[in-house]
């Protein structure tokens, strides 16, 4: 049986973890929090959409879509409690960087129902909703961003997609379900070297003098993971690069007109929304070109309380298209941080040392996806522990419930950028 280490014990690593031990694998998963979930992935909004820039993305999106709504089944042994998929719909409005006709031509051929509303649509279908077009995005001090909108905006509408209720459970369940299966979890253990004899990696050392040993290393580790990459050694033939980048969402009370709502992705402005089982809305940022990215040197050091400059950004572009939103005077909500690759697409991938892979880059946008990256990782290793040469002939996975193939060589570590993503959390 080989030994494997998956590094962080996220939404990513917990489904690593769980579909490589249902393959056979001998599991341990590290990480320095205290239990799972306890880092970027509990600051999740958790949405569920499928609007991506590239057919693979979509793929992905999809078939993870009916994993979570499938969620007992995919985890297998019963638990008591199970997160759950609140699907209330997507509507994806219109902005210059994400192609409605491209978004459709994808939703096509990947098999998702949609439709596309003009702005009467969009006003008939979605409650309180100002259909007015205000690209590109503003700062709050810029006089532009209070000027009347002199055209309208419609949107592409997916029946399907939502979010998590609570992400930490859903980590959770993935991690019972790799106990379940097997796996050992080892909390509160901080991976100091990667251990490699020749190009091939031999195991971890942790907290500075246990060596644990391995035929193959993950690096799940969300934020971390270019610190983890650097400790192996690896990144040199990498196209793609990653950082760390700190970004905010906040909560506000929802106007009762407005309950439940679908999921709002609205890059016109700048913000993305998306309601509670509490009867709250959650407000967070799509990188607008007005903000300044909050790039991140030190992730221990990093600042998690929210601030008053960005709630009062996110949360007042928020109420010029929904103007029935009150704005509260005192910030509400949390802080995260994104592991974001240079085009905001994952690497999901092998690396110039043998046996050390990567799950990484998720910039924000893969926790929906996180039930089949588990499933693609476990593929990929088996492929190229087999003598495949991924970089040659990329592992291709067919997706159980959507029959759709995807081909991981869109998330290969050695890819050209990918100039037609949104340049934003959004991908």
């Amino acid at each position: 049986m080989a030994k494997a280490i998956v590094i962080g014990a996220g939404v990513i690593g917990c489904s690593i973890a769980f579909e490589m031990a249902a393959k056979g694998y001998d599991v341990i998963a590290i990480d320095k929090a205290q239990g799972p979930g306890q880092g970027s992935t509990s600051a999740s909004s958790a949405v569920v959409r499928f609007n991506y820039s590239t057919y693979d993305s979509v793929a992905l999106a999809w078939e993870s879509f009916h994993c979570w709504k499938n969620w007992p089944e995919h985890l297998g042994k019963e638990q008591e409690r199970y997160s759950q998929m609140i699907d209330v719909g997507v509507v994806m409005l219109d902005a210059p960087v994400i192609s409605g006709e491209k978004t459709s031509q994808l939703f096509e051929k990947v098999g998702i129902p949609y439709k596309v509303w003009n702005s009467l649509d969009l006003s008939k279908n979605v409650n309180g909703i100002d259909v007015g077009k205000y690209w590109p995005p503003k700062a709050l001090s810029d006089e532009a961003f209070w000027e009347d909108a002199k055209d309208s905006l419609g949107a592409i509408y997916t029946p399907n997609g939502g979010y998590i209720d609570d992400p930490l459970l859903a980590t959770q369940n993935l991690a019972q379900a790799a106990v379940n299966t097997g796996v050992t979890f080892r909390f509160k253990s901080k991976v100091t070297a990667i251990l490699h004899q020749g190009n091939r990696v031999i195991g971890i050392e942790i907290d500075g003098s246990e060596k644990i040993l391995a035929d193959v290393v993950v690096n799940a580790g969300g934020p971390w993971s270019n610190q983890i990459n650097k400790l192996a050694g690896v990144g040199g033939d990498f196209t793609i690069s990653v950082r760390p980048m700190r970004q905010e969402v906040h909560q506000i009370n929802t106007p009762m007109n407005l309950i439940p709502g679908p999921i709002i992705g609205d890059l016109d402005l700048g913000t993305y929304m998306r309601s509670t089982p509490a009867g709250a809305t959650l407000i967070g940022g799509t990188e607008p070109e007005c903000d300044r990215l909050d790039w991140v040197d030190d992730v221990e050091a990093v600042n998690l309380n929210r601030t008053k400059e960005l709630f009062e950004a996110q949360v007042t572009r928020a109420a010029r298209r929904f103007p029935a939103l009150k704005i509260p005077n005192s910030p509400s909500g949390i802080a995260g941080i994104y592991d974001v690759a240079s085009d905001w697409t994952p690497i999901y991938d092998r690396t110039g040392l043998d046996g050390f892979y990567v799950a990484i880059g998720t910039s924000g946008n893969q926790f929906k996806n996180a039930p089949m990256v588990g499933k693609l990782m476990t593929e990929l290793i088996d492929a190229v522990s087999a003598g495949r040469d991924h970089d040659a002939d990329p592992v291709r996975v067919r997706a159980a419930h959507t029959g759709n193939e995807i081909n991981m060589g869109t998330f290969s570590r050695k890819r050209l950028f990918n100039a037609d993503n949104s340049g934003t959390v959004m991908g």
